[in-house]
């Protein structure tokens, strides 16, 4: 094996062993039986699967991602995966599949991260230990409806940066004319035909040279998505005391009404949208609780597009580029361009610093995310 692991990017690089578990059932009175088979590792990375399979005709199929780090202490930590299992289940109840136990989960991501230990790549080169759980569903069927057979794999693949440079800024553009997901559709989870549905506007945002930001698939008024990761924004909001200070005499509080001054607060607002057909992100969970850690207010909420303007900072974040910052957002129906920064700015920088700490060991894990797995 030769890798070098400082210029591994978000690309598949071929491991040894994937994961697999099988689930057999058959619906009775509206409800899936049937039971998953003891997860197994194998070097077979293909999928003998019927034409008719109702992951190839009607898209049941889920996905998630999460990460392995090795940490500054030598230690191995998987972060937050209980959530990517919970994930998939809300993924798999939505598109009537069967949803993987929570323990079956976890056992899988081990057995492969253990079968795979040595592509798990060093402290220190950026990179790390990418699994990619997959749910299919394997029945045969031409009617239109759900199956009853499924196939949970868990696929290994050592990854760096998800965008070249590490922690750069981007630049998006404002796509009105694609649509992601509905407002009531499979946005809020992770199914491969969200990404699909993306894929003529991401495209062409690349050719241009930009990732796509999409807007509210009802109104195209608001901030959905960054591509596929979630959106952050940084406002410093100004704010004047109405009350008096404990620590401010009655003397003090009168003379500054009289001389028409009151002191300004300085708060630092964390932005994130919220909408129904958005996938929620961990990544974006974690940093908030951050955020609200740091003395930020967090706000979940429809953000208008025209809100950029007053914006300090801006980012992408998700499992695989955690935080991309953002330059500058085109908008091309109204011929407006924001610029955000020139260079990733110290509050996002703050936060994305923090998350990898706790994510590589080296600060104290306070909220239990990680899980420390004995290689």
């Amino acid at each position: 094996m030769n890798i070098n692991w400082s210029k591994l990017g978000f690309h598949y690089t071929e491991t040894d062993y994937i994961v697999r578990s099988a689930f057999h059932g058959k619906w009775e009175d509206g409800r899936l039986a049937g039971e998953w088979e003891k997860p197994y590792a194998t070097k077979d990375k293909n999928i003998s699967l019927h034409v008719s399979a109702t992951c190839l005709q009607y898209g049941q199929e889920a996905f998630e991602g999460l990460k392995a780090f090795r940490g500054a202490d030598g230690k191995i930590r998987l972060f937050r995966w209980e959530e990517n299992a919970r994930r998939m289940q809300r993924s798999a109840e939505g598109l009537k599949m069967a949803a993987p136990p929570t323990e079956l989960f976890g056992e899988a991501v081990r057995l492969a991260l253990k079968k795979n230990i040595r592509f798990l790549p060093p402290y220190g080169t950026g990179a790390t230990l990418y699994f990619r759980p997959l749910l299919i569903g394997t029945t045969p069927r031409l009617g239109v409806g759900p199956g009853t057979d499924f196939e949970f794999i868990v696929i290994p693949s050592p990854i760096g940066p998800y965008y070249e440079g590490k922690f750069h800024c981007t630049s998006f553009v404002l796509n009105r004319k694609v649509d992601r997901s509905a407002p009531l559709g499979t946005g809020q989870f992770k199914v491969g035909g969200n990404y699909a549905a993306s894929f003529r506007a991401t495209e062409a945002a690349h050719l241009a040279g930009f990732d796509c930001m999409f807007t509210d698939s009802k109104t195209h008024k608001y901030i959905d998505e960054c591509s596929a990761a979630n959106f952050i924004g940084i406002k410093r909001v100004e704010s004047r005391r109405s009350k008096v200070e404990g620590g401010e005499s009655r003397v003090e509080s009168q003379k500054s009404k009289v001389e028409g001054r009151r002191s300004k607060v300085e708060s630092i607002e964390y932005l994130t949208p919220r909408s129904s057909a958005i996938l929620p992100s961990i990544t974006n969970d974690s940093l908030m609780t951050l955020a609200r850690e740091k003395g930020m207010k967090v706000t979940r909420r429809h953000i208008r597009t025209e809100e950029l303007a007053d914006m300090q900072e801006a980012a992408a974040c998700g499992t695989a580029c955690v935080i991309s910052p953002i330059d500058k957002v085109i908008d091309p129906d109204k011929g407006i361009t924001y610029h955000l920064t020139d260079e990733p700015g110290p509050i996002l920088t703050d936060l994305y610093n923090t998350l990898q700490d706790i994510q590589y060991g080296r600060v104290e894990d306070r909220h239990g995310w990680c899980e420390v797995v004995e290689s």
